[in-house]
């Protein structure tokens, strides 16, 4: 088994932003500091900036379309916590969700992956653009990316929740989070 994986783990939460979440329900989620902006492709080829989205809780995450395994687990995981949401989602609560190959991720493949997860795109934009600033908007969320020899992509796995401020507050690992916890810390951020 490689030991790429683990080093990539490692070097993404000593070089990034990456702060777990492990406040009590009892206190307000930390501010990490203002989060990265970003100006990237939405699968509908607009233009999205999270300066755009003030005023509203975010939660970005970073996959690939092509990934068979660990990015579909996440993206269905945000699918499942998005209908807990109710009417807060779209109005109050969106997702972003940045592709980490934009140069097989285009608008297209882009828009045909959130059909396959019933995504409501009237709140939950799914990014590309430029490789090399996709690259630095990764970075600047603390996601490291690397092609493989295969072609898949070895990643960072972190979503972001960032407050109607523009503020960053909590960055889960993985797709194994609590669900709950996380549809209640977005829930938490409207106060």
């Amino acid at each position: 088994m490689s030991r790429w994986p683990t080093l990539l783990l490692s070097l993404a939460l000593l070089s990034g932003p990456a702060h777990a979440h492990d406040v009590s329900h009892d206190q307000r989620l930390p501010t990490i500091g203002p989060a990265a902006d970003f100006t990237l492709t939405s699968q509908d080829r607009t233009p999205v900036t999270l300066r755009d989205l003030r005023g509203k809780v975010v939660a970005v995450a970073f996959i690939f379309a092509s990934c068979a395994d660990i990015c579909p687990m996440l993206t269905d995981n945000m699918a499942r916590v998005k209908t807990k949401l109710g009417g807060t989602f779209g109005s109050e609560i969106v997702f972003v969700t940045i592709t980490v190959d934009p140069e097989r991720d285009t608008p297209e493949v882009l828009k045909q992956y959130a059909g396959s997860f019933g995504a409501d795109l009237k709140g939950w934009s799914f990014l590309t653009g430029d490789p090399a600033i996709v690259h630095e908007v990764g970075r600047k969320y603390g996601v490291i990316a690397r092609k493989t020899a295969k072609g898949d992509i070895d990643h960072t796995l972190l979503t972001s929740l960032v407050d109607p401020n523009g503020m960053l507050r909590v960055q889960y690992l993985g797709a194994g989070f609590d669900l709950e916890e996380f549809r209640s810390d977005l829930l938490s951020l409207l106060e």
